[in-house]
């Protein structure tokens, strides 16, 4: 068994309810240990698109990583997500940011942890709330001290 922490994000349609008709298969396929509280932010890199809702889970899994990236691809697809502009709107977002302490990097396909955590408040916030002792692989720090080093000045507010 491996701990699996996913991002969820959507910022098209009802939000909330897209994040929980998410989570519904998750919690089929997976035991969830975890589920943060909602975050609304402003979208980061394309600024012209409506404002987010994010959370994040812990689970625990049989699953391999390809394994659950591929679920999650599943889910994206029955839940109309479609891939038109990069970091552009999408009904739902689901990432792999941490397996377990696994540092994995398979071409373009999947990177473990997520590439680009220490520089997300939308994401920080969640994992900081639900285990902010967590220690990231890559950088050898907690998931705390990622968030108080956080350069970024994206607005995000828990829900």
């Amino acid at each position: 068994m491996a701990d699996v922490f996913i991002g969820l994000g959507s910022n098209l349609g009802n939000r909330e309810e897209n994040l929980k008709r998410a989570l519904k298969p998750l919690t089929e396929q997976m035991t969830l240990i975890k589920v943060s509280s909602i975050y609304e932010s402003e979208p980061m890199y394309v600024k012209d698109q409506p404002w987010f809702l994010n959370a994040a889970a812990k689970f625990e899994t049989n699953l391999e990583p390809l394994a659950v990236l591929e679920f999650l691809q599943r889910i994206e697809k029955d839940q109309s997500r479609e891939r038109v502009v990069k970091y552009g709107p999408r009904s739902i977002d689901l990432d792999i940011l941490f397996y377990g302490d696994q540092i994995l990097k398979i071409g373009e396909i999947l990177q473990i942890p997520h590439p680009r955590i220490q520089e997300r408040r939308f994401v920080l916030l969640p994992l900081a709330e639900m285990d902010p002792a967590y220690k990231h692989p890559v950088f050898e720090t907690t998931i705390e001290t990622l968030l108080r080093n956080l350069k970024s000045n994206e607005h995000v507010e828990k829900r």
